[in-house]
């Protein structure tokens, strides 16, 4: 007879242990966001494309599934289900919520089942932080920060990178809605920084008197086309992916996290494939950057543009499992599995 696999207890973790676990964790969430990077270019992950679930009657809403698994030490498989409704922000509450499903590699079953909002924001925030860095390291760090677009995810990234010892001399903010600028600079304020806060009217302004650019909009097609806004060389760190025109993309390095899974779904970089009907633009992934297999020239506008990939969010979410389980902290759910043995 066979022996008798044993079933993992099954937990579920709330958005508040998760916030609890991440809230001033945010250097060893990064380091953990780039070792899932790096397994990933090692060829050690399965990242399969996101399943977008869209609404004719609610064209602006969409849900989207991220099924991955990751190996090296996480060793975990999952799928994130997350949802982006953005009228939600004209009624108070945030675009995005999610949850994240843990999976045993053994048996597959399913271990914990844990509110990923913050997982989801956590791992965008610490990616972007990671890309910075790496992407400056031979530029010396800006001194002049713009946030285009100034909600959650704004605020989870200027977090993480002031976690990771980003000081910045001016922070400038623009948002198609004062009340987001506003809530922004008081997040700003609260944080105690030392940088000097300047609202820009335009985007244009935004742009011209920042060194490292991050984008964070609702955007759904390219909104800024003009290239001379660039002409000073930033690092741009396009998180929402279709801020910018094919002629933007064109004029500037491009780094991705992972080729297949950002040239597509219209955003700025498939457009661009689009329109030169090749892909000899993308300059490299950010694994590229990391293991020196490419260079970076300080001559043109320096593009990061992360489509998000699954594993990140098992990774973050193996982590706060594992910060939680460490503490004896799980709260386990008896009984979830009913009727498991297989002729009753």
């Amino acid at each position: 007879m066979p022996g008798t696999r044993p079933i993992p207890p099954f937990t579920v973790i709330t958005g508040t242990e998760v916030h609890r676990v991440l809230d001033g964790d945010e250097r060893a969430v990064t380091a953990v966001v780039e070792q899932a990077y790096r397994t990933h270019g090692a060829g050690d992950t399965v990242n399969p494309p996101s399943y977008f679930l869209r609404f004719p009657d609610r064209p602006s809403a969409r849900i989207i599934a991220l099924p991955a698994s990751l190996g090296g030490e996480s060793g975990v498989d999952g799928l994130k289900w997350i949802a982006s409704f953005p009228e939600n922000v004209g009624g108070g509450i945030p675009r995005a919520s999610a949850v994240l499903v843990l999976n045993d590699r053994v048996t597959g079953y399913p271990f914990a089942v844990m509110e990923a909002s913050v997982v989801s924001a956590s791992r965008t925030a610490a990616s972007a932080a990671l890309a910075a860095d790496w992407l400056t390291r031979h530029r010396g760090r800006p001194r002049r920060a713009g946030f285009f677009g100034t909600g959650l995810i704004a605020r989870y990234i200027h977090t993480y990178l002031a976690a990771n010892g980003w000081d910045f001399g001016e922070i400038g903010l623009h948002d198609l809605a004062a009340s987001s600028v506003d809530g922004f600079a008081g997040y700003l304020a609260r944080t105690g920084t030392r940088a000097g806060v300047v609202r820009h009217d335009s985007a244009e302004a935004l742009v011209r008197s920042s060194d490292l650019v991050v984008f964070a909009t609702v955007a759904d097609v390219p909104h800024v086309t003009d290239p001379s806004w660039f002409a000073h060389n930033p690092v741009v760190l396009h998180v929402s992916l279709r801020d910018l025109s094919p002629e933007i993309v064109l004029a500037s390095t491009t780094i991705v996290d992972d080729v297949e899974h950002c040239l597509k779904a219209g955003t700025s970089v498939h457009l661009a494939e689009q329109r030169t009907g090749h892909r000899g633009f993308v300059h490299g992934t950010l694994f590229d950057v990391m293991t020196g297999a490419v260079d970076l020239p300080a001559d043109r506008p320096l593009v990061f543009s992360p489509f998000g990939l699954g594993i990140l969010d098992l990774a973050v979410g193996r982590h706060v499992y594992d910060r939680l389980a460490a503490d004896g902290a799980l709260t386990t759910i008896p009984g979830f599995f009913a009727d498991v043995t297989r002729y009753g």
